[in-house]
């Protein structure tokens, strides 16, 4: 069951943005399974060892949590102690949501992005590198943090307007109808929520 009410225009593009990182963290997933293959077979096949690639191995999932942060807010994917929550009633759930948003969520990220941005700007300016032999420079990886965290931080400033105009309307979305996977029916999702 969709929403009756339209979503006003700051949660859509939100949304949007979360479901471009989204993509974009999806799509690191296949080069991050190759390279972490190739490592191991250049490694025990071959007895060859690059720390610049490992440190790329590193990367690629530092990009994927980072920037996948806020497309599993967006579609409902994060860890959450559900069994609790069902208890309470659309409303419930919905008042429930809007705190830990407002004073968990939104709190964090924002401390993230602010901690972060320094932590990355030290690196650029000072053109940090690996202390490893043939590592990588550091600062495309630190950006990554005030980044992500950014973006988690919109997704939170959404998901509150979203619990907000739920509370006010009392038209609740189902949790159900989001689907953490683009495509997947929801018949299929049900499989996956129960494994």
């Amino acid at each position: 069951m969709k929403p009756s009410y339209k979503q006003p225009l700051i949660v859509r593009a939100i949304d949007r943005l979360s479901d471009f990182a989204g993509v974009v963290a999806l799509a690191l997933v296949v080069p991050l399974v190759a390279l972490s293959a190739g490592n191991a077979i250049a490694r025990y096949a071959f007895n060859y060892s690059s720390n610049g690639l490992l440190e790329i191995q590193w990367y690629l999932f530092s990009a994927i949590f980072l920037l996948g942060a806020s497309y599993a807010l967006k579609h409902n994917s994060h860890v959450r102690i559900d069994i609790i929550l069902h208890r309470f009633s659309p409303r419930g759930q919905a008042l429930i949501d809007l705190i830990t948003l407002l004073l968990f969520l939104l709190p964090f990220a924002c401390l993230l992005t602010w901690m972060g941005w320094p932590f990355f700007a030290t690196s650029f300016t000072e053109r940090e590198m690996s202390s490893d032999v043939g590592g990588l420079i550091r600062w495309p990886v630190k950006i990554l943090v005030p980044l992500g965290m950014a973006l988690l931080a919109l997704q939170g400033v959404s998901e509150i307007l979203k619990r907000v105009n739920a509370i006010r309307t009392g038209d609740y979305p189902a949790a159900q109808d989001q689907s953490p996977v683009p495509g997947m029916a929801p018949a299929d999702r049900a499989e996956v929520d129960h494994v």
